[in-house]
């Protein structure tokens, strides 16, 4: 039987296309360019999470009033299309999008808190990857004005090696693989392992059943 093969080496380095952005450019990239283009997923990872809000859809009547609309919704929109939404957040969501989950009990776009989650990503179909300063939030992403919102840097890319890290990465936390060795686990509001095993135990239960049978 031949040996087994060696796992692949990390590479210490590795030559990527990416695109710098820079401030007001995370909006036009990262939101029209990406967000409203989801076909399938999207994960986000932040430390802060706000009811954000942009500039309406180009070619919207909407954008031609000047009109600025709740980007968490338009996450929601698309959730209910059956896109893969996930958010993995560290803070607590804001007081104003507290309230509109509060209003909405059963937003169908999926939230998990860590509270050691700092990393800023969002991964869109699995294609095009953001990694970068800017949190989910008025100041990081949203329609704040250019002297008065955050200064934000960050890099966009459809490296696949890139994307299967990063990826990876941000679904062994959701997933809670990270938990049992975690140090806050005290202080954490729902260990994401325990959330994995409720998740599970419907699905045990079920096979169970049908092993009786």
């Amino acid at each position: 039987m031949p040996a087994p093969r060696p796992a692949p080496r990390r590479p210490d380095r590795r030559t990527a296309a990416i695109r710098l952005l820079r401030d007001a450019e995370h909006a036009d990239e990262v939101i029209e360019r990406g967000l409203r283009k989801v076909r399938t997923s999207v994960w986000i990872a932040t430390a802060n999470l706000k009811d954000v809000h942009v500039e309406a859809p180009v070619g919207t009547r909407a954008r031609a009033s000047g009109r600025y609309v709740s980007l968490f919704e338009e996450l929601e929109q698309a959730a209910n299309r059956n896109i893969d939404v996930r958010i993995l957040h560290a803070g607590p969501p804001s007081r104003v999008l507290t309230a509109r989950l509060k209003r909405s009990p059963h937003s169908p776009i999926l939230l998990r808190r860590c509270l050691r989650v700092h990393l800023k990503m969002i991964a869109i179909d699995g294609a095009i990857l953001y990694l970068g300063s800017a949190n989910f939030t008025g100041a990081g992403l949203g329609a704040k004005g250019n002297n008065r919102r955050n200064f934000e840097a960050g890099i966009v890319t459809d490296d696949e090696w890139l994307l299967d890290e990063m990826q990876s990465t941000f679904d062994t936390i959701w997933t809670g693989k990270r938990c049992a060795e975690c140090q806050l686990r005290a202080q954490c509001p729902k260990p994401l392992d325990e959330i994995e095993r409720v998740k599970d135990k419907p699905t045990q239960i079920v096979a169970r059943q049908r092993t009786r049978r």
